[in-house]
């Protein structure tokens, strides 16, 4: 499973179908080249906003039924229509990479939340349709774990993204909490950062934790895929938590045992 860009799509899961998995890894291949446009190497942000143009308009010559330009596209197409999904998921991804690229700050975390919808939710969308069984309550459940699952990245992420000049904690919480950039910048594990984490960790638990009923509400693979996915959130802000907030000095991520943990509560969850 890929660990740096979209770790909680199921790409090569064992528990993904067989008749699925060429369909996953076109959309991934999608999302990644496009967050890879908007985030990697060194061009300016002219050419970046650019390249994620074309994504678009590729991705209008699909609605229109027109011959793709890529082979990429091509496929996208193939995909899109074979399994029926809406095209506006995709539209959302580049429309949060395109702010990646401009937008660094977030003054509150309704802001945030909304880069969360274009950003994150539109995986667990796509998934559900490729199951076929996006209803409206499923969706809504599915929009509450992936918006927390970015937002859990986002909180094990703070040293990685500040290197990148960009913050994802609310600015109104931390001027809540009295944490300023330049503590940020000094890695500065104080009580207030402590307090503010501790904050932004409730609020991620208590999302992911109210979408996971759709874990149980779903038959078979894709049921138990989420359950794992969900334990996964969870056991990342435990670990968070056990470090006593100090997500400066090393990265919380899960080991080979956290995963031992994961199964055990993922078999357990219908009777939580």
């Amino acid at each position: 499973m890929p660990v740096d860009h979209y770790e909680n799509f199921p790409v090569a899961s064992v528990l993904l179908p067989a008749r699925l998995r060429p369909a996953v890894e076109v959309i991934y291949q999608f999302a990644r080249s496009a967050d890879d446009l908007a985030d990697e190497g060194d061009a300016s942000n002219e050419d970046r906003l650019a390249a994620l143009t074309a994504y678009e308009e590729a991705l209008t010559r699909i609605e229109q039924g027109q011959a793709a330009e890529s082979t990429l596209f091509a496929r996208l197409g193939k995909v899109i229509a074979d399994y029926d999904l809406p095209v506006q998921p995709f539209r959302d991804l580049l429309s949060a990479f395109k702010q990646d690229v401009v937008t660094k700050r977030y003054p509150t975390f309704d802001t945030l939340l909304d880069y969360c919808r274009r950003s994150a939710n539109p995986v667990g969308t796509l998934m559900l349709h490729l199951y076929q069984m996006a209803t409206p309550q499923n969706l809504r459940d599915s929009d509450a774990i992936c918006s927390a699952l970015q937002l859990i990245n986002f909180w094990q992420d703070v040293a990685i993204d500040w290197q990148k000049a960009r913050i994802y904690i609310p600015l109104d919480d931390m001027a809540r909490e009295a944490v300023t950039e330049d503590e940020l910048g000094q890695e500065l594990l104080s009580p207030r950062f402590q307090a503010l984490l501790r904050f932004e960790v409730n609020r991620a638990r208590a999302m992911i934790l109210s979408g996971a009923p759709l874990a149980l509400r779903l038959p078979g693979r894709i049921g138990w895929e989420l359950r794992l996915v969900v334990q996964g959130g969870l056991r990342i802000l435990e670990k968070i938590e056990q470090a006593d907030y100090d997500v400066f000095t090393r990265r919380p991520k899960l080991g080979k045992s956290d995963y031992f943990v994961m199964l055990w509560r993922a078999m357990r969850m219908r009777h939580a």
